[in-house]
């Protein structure tokens, strides 16, 4: 749980000091609103485990910043960054650009 101005939850990977912040979205078809947190409980292994997820999270991680927040990537992002097959893609799903989230 944090005060990111995107979440409030994400799947926080911490290795010592420095941290990688994961977030999934969601969608309510009711309200037809979006929303960022935390990702799937069956994919969190799945990523920590992968053979690539360390040199990745070497290259993305960072101690927190001012604003006690670490670096943030969409799963979309890290499943193809390590090559894993992604999720299906939504019509609701909007992205982000390649600037920091």
């Amino acid at each position: 749980m944090c005060d990111h101005p995107v979440y409030n939850f994400c799947t926080l990977y911490m290795i010592r000091n420095k941290g990688l912040a994961v977030i999934q979205q969601r969608y309510d078809a009711e309200t037809k609103t979006t929303w960022w947190t935390d990702i799937d409980d069956w994919l969190i292994d799945m990523i920590y485990l992968h053979e690539k997820f360390k040199d990745y999270f070497d290259k993305y991680s960072r101690e927190k910043d001012d604003k006690e927040l670490y670096p943030t990537v969409t799963l979309r992002q890290i499943m193809w960054s390590l090559k894993m097959k992604p999720l299906k893609r939504e019509r609701w799903e909007t992205t982000f650009d390649h600037r920091d989230i």
